[in-house]
């Protein structure tokens, strides 16, 4: 039987796309019209962690897992006050949900933040669309359902990279977020004094938050548009840039003051972060063709070679080659740059390059799916970043070690010799299995 025969009075609904391309459904959110950029996200659970990541700003999410909202949805999944994104697509929608946990169903949640959702389409067929074609304009209506009107809508409707969607969600006012208790004691408990860090919300998950505060860290949130000079003037012993929706060559003032603090403190930033801390050291920066979306990327620590299984959601990357020439010693002896980084996994080597200004720079990460680079690591700063999302809310733990990588490095930093530039990169050489319980084998 049909699931959406159990379903009462279906209201219809039309995806278009602007290749032409148009899905018909029936409306599982608020009713009207969303326009946005389209990209599919491949994760099995943790929709309502997807529709609060203010990353999603601007964009129309397609969940390739075929049913959605079984579980309904509960405050302690909020990754932030609200929802960002412009609206949602999947196959099938449980409107009548079961779980212990559950205050209420995902279409009513979906309605209540008035986003405009279809169901009943074939998310599969959509989503290799957009593989074959590449992210694209997109938009859902219960309004208009003329598919020649909505195409030609849509194709007169502004590309994502417009406009500046990190000023739509990151905050208006600074605020403080306190260690974990447990964490801090034990940090005095050691002699290790508590460490404060300050975070750049371009769009920050509260699950980043979260883990800050995990790691012991007292944190300082301010806007995205915070001058270096007041950042510097907390005297913070970190400096953290987080995720954040759209082209991050939009959000110059975090741009800014990325490329003031390097050097100046230790730095670690995620996603959006890892873009803006690249541009600060001289990188380009493209857009992919359909981007990482979802809690199942593979991706090669080059330092340790484990992989890990990470959760992303970004449709721009850094060019590693564009940030200056290899450094053969460091680099196997190698010369030349390559596109498909994943030969430097082959090879078991992370190679280095000399930028302009700003020393050497690790590549440290690498996406085993596209061979696409996912960290780097500044040799002569005390810096690094990754493309992914460590905190995994959704997705799994294995990159959370990169949060103690970063008290790490800021611990290093303060007990390193006066005058000393930077500290030993072994920092971020941190096995993933590292503080996980071991099991006896059966």
């Amino acid at each position: 039987m049909n699931p959406l025969a159990l379903k009462d009075a279906p209201l219809p609904a039309l995806l278009a796309l602007e290749d032409g391309t148009c899905l018909q459904g029936y409306a599982c959110g608020a009713q009207g019209e969303a326009f946005g950029e389209v990209v599919f996200n491949t994760s099995m659970v943790g929709y309502q962690e997807i529709v609060t990541d203010p990353s999603y700003a601007g964009q129309i999410v397609t969940l390739t897992y075929p049913q959605v909202g079984n579980y309904g949805v509960s405050e302690l999944a909020m990754q932030s006050a609200g929802t960002a994104l412009k609206g949602l697509v999947v196959r099938d929608m449980c409107h009548a949900p079961s779980h212990w946990q559950s205050a209420g169903s995902f279409p009513d949640f979906l309605r209540s933040h008035n986003i405009v959702a279809i169901e009943g389409v074939d998310t599969r067929a959509l989503t290799l669309r957009i593989r074959n074609a590449g992210a694209m304009r997109a938009a859902i209506s219960t309004v208009d359902l003329n598919p020649e009107s909505l195409v030609a809508r849509v194709s007169a409707s502004p590309a994502i990279s417009a406009h500046n969607y990190v000023a739509d969600v990151s905050p208006r006012q600074e605020r403080k977020v306190p260690a974990n208790a447990q964490a801090l004691e034990k940090r005095l408990a050691a002699g290790k004094p508590a460490l404060h860090v300050v975070a750049y919300d371009c769009g920050e998950k509260r699950g980043i938050e979260d883990e800050l505060a995990a790691a012991g860290c007292m944190v300082t949130v301010v806007p995205f548009d915070t001058p270096a000079s007041r950042v510097l003037s907390l005297a913070p012993d970190g400096v953290f840039f987080s995720n954040g929706p759209g082209d991050p060559q939009q959000v110059t003032q975090t741009a800014r003051a990325a490329l003031d603090i390097l050097g100046r403190v230790p730095v670690f930033g995620i996603c959006l972060g890892n873009q803006l801390v690249s541009m600060a050291a001289g990188a380009q920066i493209e857009k992919l063709p359909f981007g990482h979306h979802g809690g199942n990327e593979p991706v090669m620590n080059l330092l340790t070679h484990k992989v890990e299984i990470t959760a992303q959601n970004h449709n721009y990357g850094l060019v590693f080659e564009s940030m200056g020439p290899l450094v053969p010693k460091l680099s196997g002896t190698e010369t030349e740059h390559v596109h498909d980084l994943r030969h430097w996994a082959e090879r078991g080597v992370a190679p280095v390059v000399k930028t302009k200004n700003h020393g050497r720079v690790h590549l440290t990460h690498v996406n085993l799916n596209d061979g696409t680079p996912e960290g780097i690591q500044f040799l002569d700063l005390p810096a690094f970043s990754v493309q992914y999302h460590p905190e995994s809310r959704p997705g799994p733990h294995d990159s959370r070690y990169l949060f103690q990588a970063f008290v790490r490095l800021m611990d290093a930093w303060r007990g390193r010799a006066d005058g000393a530039s930077c500290v030993s990169p072994a920092y971020l050489s941190i096995d993933v299995r590292e503080g996980r319980p071991h099991h006896a084998e059966a």
